[in-house]
């Protein structure tokens, strides 16, 4: 197997025996990058000395004896992750040029652990949109397919972990935007619990849904990240002081005793693709087969989760993207000829249609004479689906649906109708609504060869038994194995 295709365990083993070097293992997956960066586009930018010179310091620990899970290991993050002296965009031009003075929690956390960081990946402007067409800077490509989409918005992240650009990467949920490019790519992606990671550090576009979380090319690298970043920061006020287990400990693959729920409103989703609902089915067929217990659950206000998170996003986003107004940092329109035309000018051309829609969006829905009608009606439905998920996980352990309605779709097929793109995340948004956790697993591919993703979400702090579940299903099957052929 060549250096860029290993595992982060696969790469561990090697590097703990002294059999490769974190020098050799950056090298060789920069030289993939190089290979095929020009089809995929899905690094904002990458530094190869700054990387290199991380890695001659893990190999220096690790001939010290000094050999943690991450230790040498090739990363890249989300270009909303803040790192310092080196450029943050979040795929937006109003950032153009902006370089953090400080780095977020989880990279401390990634470089505490002895991690390379590569470089950042491409997004959706903002982390707004489900496909990364929304990028100011680029359109990145689907490694199974270039001329579909990878997802979004942490699609750059996902493109390169399914096309061994890294061994493993950091993006960020909000509406399942670490689980749906996870699906579309093949790999697998966590959400973890609101709070369980801390958001310091982090591009807010909306602050009560924004989630940090690992994608991996399988479940045990997934683990692995999360044990890594997970836990109470004191610099972030929604950061939660729960205890963090050691979640490779979960991966038993033994699913006897375990309560799968299966959500009878989901089977009937508006646009489902009859290939998903097979894929899904037979996975939960695989699950039983390994001593799990299948039981019908009830989530009634599903139905109303798109329109509730596309008026609470869009709200908390029109509040955190006031302050790029170019006079702080980042872009500004030169041909401005007084404050209130630089104001307009700079948020005109610095932030992109989607983003621009959604600011209006919210500005409007917290607008005097329309914030209870709007908002406060949204956070009362959003109460109803958290109370859904109670019930539910009162009779069941994990609850298993479909990512995302379709496989990945075509670059352009749904760029200019933005409610299709909208309900692509429907099986994703109501996970973020209740703040628990969520994952993807592959469990399929279309007769086109796309890939399909499993989702099995747990009630708040519950990811061990995401975990378990998860790495079962994979474990009994071969799907995280295939390779997209670039």
């Amino acid at each position: 197997m060549k250096l860029h295709e290993l595992t982060i365990e696969e790469a561990h083993n090697l590097l703990k025996k002294k059999e490769i070097s974190s020098q050799e293992l950056t090298g060789a997956v920069f030289d993939r990058i190089d290979a095929v960066e020009s089809k995929v586009n899905a690094y904002i930018a990458h530094s190869r000395d700054q990387a290199m010179r991380q890695a001659a310091g893990a190999d220096k620990a690790i001939a010290d004896g000094r050999c943690l899970p991450l230790t040498g290991i090739p990363l890249a993050v989300k270009d909303l992750i803040c790192t310092r002296n080196f450029p943050t965009t979040c795929g937006s031009k109003i950032l153009e040029g902006f370089t953090p003075p400080y780095d977020a929690t989880v990279i401390r956390k990634l470089e505490e652990a002895g991690a390379v960081i590569v470089g950042k990946l491409n997004m959706d402007e903002f982390a707004m949109g489900s496909s990364t067409e929304n990028s100011g800077i680029k359109i990145t490509g689907n490694p199974w397919d270039i001329t579909r989409i990878p997802g979004g918005s942490s699609g750059g992240s996902a493109a390169a972990v399914a096309a061994d650009m890294c061994l493993g990467a950091l993006g960020s949920d909000t509406g399942g935007s670490i689980r749906q490019p996870a699906s579309h790519c093949g790999v697998a992606g966590l959400k973890p619990t609101y709070g369980r990671v801390s958001r310091f550090g982090l591009v807010a576009f909306a602050s009560s849904l924004d989630q940090i979380g690992p994608l991996g090319k399988n479940v045990a690298d997934c683990a692995h990240l999360l044990n890594a970043v997970a836990g109470y920061d004191r610099r972030d006020s929604t950061s939660v002081p729960e205890d963090v287990p050691d979640y490779t400990a979960a991966l038993t693959g033994d699913l006897k005793g375990l309560t799968i729920g299966i959500p009878e409103e989901y089977s009937a989703a508006e646009g489902l693709d009859p290939a998903v609902l097979s894929a899904v089915n037979d996975a939960v067929a695989v699950l039983e087969s390994l001593g799990a217990r299948r039981a019908k659950v009830s989530l009634p206000h599903t139905e109303y989760a798109v329109a509730v998170y596309y008026v609470i996003a869009p709200s908390e986003a029109s509040s955190n993207l006031a302050r790029y107004d170019g006079v702080k940092y980042g872009f500004r329109n030169p041909d401005s000829s007084e404050l209130m035309n630089m104001y307009r000018r700079t948020r005109s051309r610095g932030f992109g249609p989607e983003v621009q829609r959604r600011i209006i969006i919210g500005t409007y829905c917290l607008s005097a004479g329309y914030y209870d009608a709007y908002y406060g009606k949204a956070s009362q439905v959003r109460t109803l689906i958290m109370e859904d998920f109670k019930k539910a996980f009162d009779t069941c352990d994990v609850i298993v649906c479909p990512v995302a309605p379709t496989a990945a779709f075509k670059i352009g097929e749904k760029i200019d109708d933005p409610l299709t793109m909208y309900l692509s995340d429907i099986f994703t948004l109501s996970a973020n609504l209740a703040g628990i956790p969520g994952m993807s697993v592959p469990c399929g591919f279309t007769t086109d060869g796309l890939p399909i993703g499993l989702q099995i979400m747990a009630k708040h702090f519950d990811e061990e038994k995401i975990f378990k579940a998860a790495y079962g299903f994979e474990q009994a099957t071969e799907f995280h194995q295939k390779k997209p052929n670039l």
